[in-house]
């Protein structure tokens, strides 16, 4: 099925309090386990081994992954340092509230990172070297695999802050009006439908994104309550 498959199954079958996930090709180092350990008995909920830019397996790799993690950093309002590390510890009670979230593919760790940001549960995060890969071949597919994890991002963004997908997409779509209407009629004097068209799309737009928000909003406190 996937590596996020395999994630789900073995949460679910473990029973112990804390959960540790780690790559097996030889990239993680296991006596850095007790570095995680340590910081989530300072009171943190998850805490994620973050790799250095040398740490990355390509240029290529290193500089999609400083892109996630800007976008992914934008979209919760906390500083993500690695979005996609695959090494972490978390505490099994919580991480197994998100397991229906969590896709079969690659993208597990970016799905339950802003899902913890979102729900305000403590991230931390520990610098961790990373190795050569040994034994294997990435199976990971930049093009595509890279489209993927922008979707689950934005797929996450939906879910648990609308309003930064949409009310941007709205104001995009008024200026683009603004701008229209002003060429229209500095030329042939007059309102065009295409000016209302794009001003009726931001309206739509950000109403959407509003009752979005407000149905997020009410899932949490009903969740919580």
């Amino acid at each position: 099925m996937g590596n996020g498959a395999a994630i789900k199954r073995g949460a679910r079958e473990a029973t112990g309090d804390i959960l540790v996930f780690m790559d097996a090709d030889g990239q993680h180092d296991p006596h850095l386990i007790e570095r995680l350990l340590s910081r989530l008995e300072a009171g943190y909920d998850m805490v994620v081994g973050a790799r250095s830019r040398e740490g990355q397996a390509s240029i290529h790799r290193g500089l999609a992954n400083s892109l996630y993690n800007r976008l992914a950093s934008w979209m919760t309002g906390h500083r993500v340092l690695d979005l996609t590390s695959g090494f972490r510890a978390v505490r099994a009670g919580k991480f197994k509230e998100f397991l229906y979230l969590l896709p079969n593919g690659f993208s597990y760790p970016t799905t339950v990172t802003m899902a913890f940001f979102r729900s305000a549960y403590g991230v931390a995060y520990e610098p961790v070297p990373v190795y050569q890969r040994v034994g294997t071949v990435s199976h990971v597919r930049p093009l595509k695999d890279g489209v993927r994890f922008l979707l689950i991002i934005f797929k996450i963004a939906t879910l648990y802050s609308p309003l930064k997908l949409f009310a941007p997409t709205a104001f995009l779509f008024f200026v683009m009006g603004l701008a229209y209407y002003g060429y229209t009629y500095s030329t042939v004097h007059r309102f065009t439908n295409m000016s209302a068209l794009l001003f009726s799309a931001a309206v739509i737009i950000f109403l959407i994104g509003l009752v979005s928000e407000q149905i997020t909003s009410l899932v949490y406190s009903k969740s919580r309550g």
